[in-house]
């Protein structure tokens, strides 16, 4: 019997039964940590891009993707807080006095900017 593509270019079969099941295996990936933001990604890609989805997973590339989208995003996200909470005056100071109007100011100033980093990198 004629050798497939498959066995010409080095891949193995294990008989189940009558049929002959090709050994595939996904390429091993680095283990960076994924967040939320990574988390995040990973649910847009799975319901709006399936055939990029496809792609990073087949080709070993998605935890490696995610992983650079939640530093990248975690980044954006930290300075952005810092620099509209000195835009809004929102300092110790106002935590010392009235606490309740800091966390106010401050969760507003989370929410928003978590809409940003959405729109700019998590859903692009």
């Amino acid at each position: 019997m004629a050798k497939t593509i498959f066995e010409q270019t080095g891949g193995t079969y294990t008989m189940q039964g009558d049929y002959r099941l090709p050994n595939l295996t996904l390429p091993a990936e680095e283990e960076r940590p994924i967040g939320l933001w990574g988390q995040r990604r990973k649910r847009y890609l799975q319901q709006h891009h399936k055939s990029l989805c496809c792609n990073l997973l087949t080709s070993g590339k998605l935890r490696s993707h995610l992983a650079d989208i939640e530093e990248e995003a975690q980044s954006l996200f930290l300075r952005l807080v810092k620099e509209y909470a000195e835009k809004k005056s929102v300092t110790e100071q106002l935590k010392a006095e009235n606490q309740m109007e800091w966390v106010r100011r401050m969760n507003n100033i989370r929410e928003r900017v978590t809409e940003v980093v959405n729109a700019e990198v998590v859903f692009v």
